[in-house]
């Protein structure tokens, strides 16, 4: 274990709260200037702290700052940082003010007054997936568990001046601070069995008194904590807000609610079960089969109900569901302690993931809707008629992501799927992944009829667009996140050396922490 300075360690952390602090008082200027540099503060924000864990990058062993072990940072840990930044910097990109006043774009009206605040409040979603990458006790895992999710009820209710997004921000409060209830619930279980918070220590603490069996209480704590990580994967039994959120918020919102909640969550449950396997992956076989078992309801829930829905954005909704779904599959790999590279395919996935929906909600961001209500995007099947035909680019960009995200070959998706595959039939999760294979072939029946909708029905008649918006341009922003992760999509697909090297990359950042010595059996409770 390398020991650094603690500063230094929560130096992006840091970076991203000053920035967010700076970005709140520029909201209070009434220029249009001080609008205008909000969006460069939060990208060079965010790019500073992607740049601060390259230091890290060469180190895999695990660094702390002694005495204090309240963060400690592996190679999952630097990778889900480094990852975390550059999506924010795409999120920052398609939200980026290109109206008149500064104060949002076509898809996106969080007002002049409310622009440093909306970045800020950005930055902050991001520093919380820092933090639970990072963390190393149960107060700070739940603390950055918090900072990524708050600042999203603001981001939904501010996103557009429309009832439909007030009312899915109220909803989302509610069902996460009771989510968030459970969880620190649960939590609290978990200190109250062990008399610990401290995650390293929990580790040993279950490694020592390895029975294969949990005690009662620590039962109980382990699945409100998995109960509570749910809501923020979006994974069954808490996936039912997805689809009223994911539709009331802007788009931009929308493809920010896909990736920070499900990863913050994610990266959070990965170290619970790490730390109920004492630190080696093996969790006790009721929880690794409960892990199985959600998997397999959450894709087949989240892809049968994709096929029901008439809204482009709960369409994805749905499919996000699905995709935690197929998280959870690799994560139930991980668990038996069989795969060295399940872990790699779990995080390869996610960054594959956030990619595929960065296209494809910035293609719908560009479409124009035949709705008058502001900051509305196309984002019904007829709105989405015809117009891969007159937006040739996007269309095609549609195309990619959904093809990437069915996991058709010559795209991330496609290398995604098999990273998650391959573990799971070598630990013997045959059934897991015979099951995943069949909710890939359901998926395809939305995600192609979004394409053929675009390119295969005829354009919507005159009379009927009549009240649409016209096309005031592509923004550049918002067209360089678009071609950016379609980009990364096809050529993390095709050219198989950056496909290696991505995948190197994730299999080397496997190691959340290390026990420094073989438990004994003196350090029993």
């Amino acid at each position: 274990m390398n020991t650094g300075n603690l500063l230094s360690l929560v130096l992006p952390e840091l970076l991203l709260i000053a920035a967010a602090c700076v970005l709140f008082l520029l909201g209070v200027f009434p220029g249009k200037a001080a609008r205008m540099a909000v969006p460069f503060v939060a990208l060079l924000a965010l790019l500073a702290a992607m740049t601060t864990q390259l230091t890290y990058q060469s180190d895999p062993a695990v660094i702390s700052a002694d005495p204090s072990d309240s963060i400690r940072l592996a190679g999952m840990a630097i990778y889900i940082k480094t990852l975390a930044a550059a999506m924010g910097a795409l999120f920052v990109l398609l939200s980026w003010p290109t109206d008149r006043n500064r104060g949002g774009n076509s898809a996106v009206q969080y007002g002049a007054d409310a622009t440093g605040e909306y970045f800020a409040l950005l930055l902050l979603c991001i520093s919380g997936i820092f933090l639970v990458a990072g963390a190393n006790d149960l107060i700070l895992l739940f603390l950055g568990i918090e900072l990524a999710s708050i600042p999203t009820y603001i981001m939904v209710s501010i996103s557009r001046p429309l009832p439909v997004a007030q009312e899915a921000g109220v909803k989302y409060f509610f069902l996460g601070a009771m989510s968030a209830a459970v969880l620190l619930l649960g939590m609290s279980y978990l200190y109250g069995s062990t008399g610990l918070i401290d995650l390293h220590q929990i580790a040993e603490h279950f490694a020592a008194n390895r029975t294969g069996v949990l005690s009662n209480w620590e039962l109980l704590g382990v699945l409100m904590v998995m109960a509570g990580l749910s809501f923020k994967m979006a994974a069954v039994p808490l996936q039912f807000y997805a689809g009223d959120v994911y539709e009331g918020a802007a788009t931009p919102v929308t493809a920010l609610l896909s990736f920070v909640p499900k990863t913050s969550g994610l990266v959070a449950l990965v170290k619970i079960l790490w730390m109920v396997g004492g630190g080696t992956w093996q969790t006790p076989e009721n929880i690794a089969r409960l892990v199985a078992v959600i998997a397999m309801l959450t894709m087949t829930v989240g892809n049968v109900l994709g096929l029901m829905q008439h809204n482009v954005k709960r369409v994805f909704a749905c499919s996000s569901i699905a995709h935690s779904g197929y998280l959870l599959v690799g994560v139930a790999a991980v668990i038996t302690g069989k795969s060295q590279n399940a872990l790699g395919g779990v995080l390869f996935y996610l960054a594959a993931y956030g990619l595929m929906n960065v296209a494809a909600f910035g293609v719908l961001m560009l479409l124009p809707s035949r709705s008058n209500r502001p900051a509305t995007s196309a984002e019904t099947f007829e709105e989405l008629a015809g117009t891969g035909r007159e937006h040739l680019a996007l269309g095609l960009a549609m195309a990619v992501a959904c093809f990437s995200l069915t996991g058709l070959p010559f795209t991330i998706g496609f290398w995604g799927k098999a990273f998650l595959i391959v573990p799971s039939l070598s630990v013997g999760n045959t059934g897991l992944v015979v099951v995943m294979m069949i909710n890939a072939a359901i998926s395809a029946g939305y995600y192609l009829k979004i394409v053929g909708v675009m390119f295969l029905r005829p354009v919507a008649h005159a009379s009927e667009t009549a009240s649409a918006k016209q096309d005031t341009g592509r923004p550049a922003p918002i067209t360089i996140a678009i071609a950016l992760s379609t980009a990364a999509v096809l050529a993390l697909g095709i050219v198989l050396p950056m496909t290696e090297v991505l995948r190197t990359k994730t299999v080397q950042s496997s190691q959340i922490d290390s026990l420094p010595t073989p438990p004994t059996a003196s350090a029993a409770r």
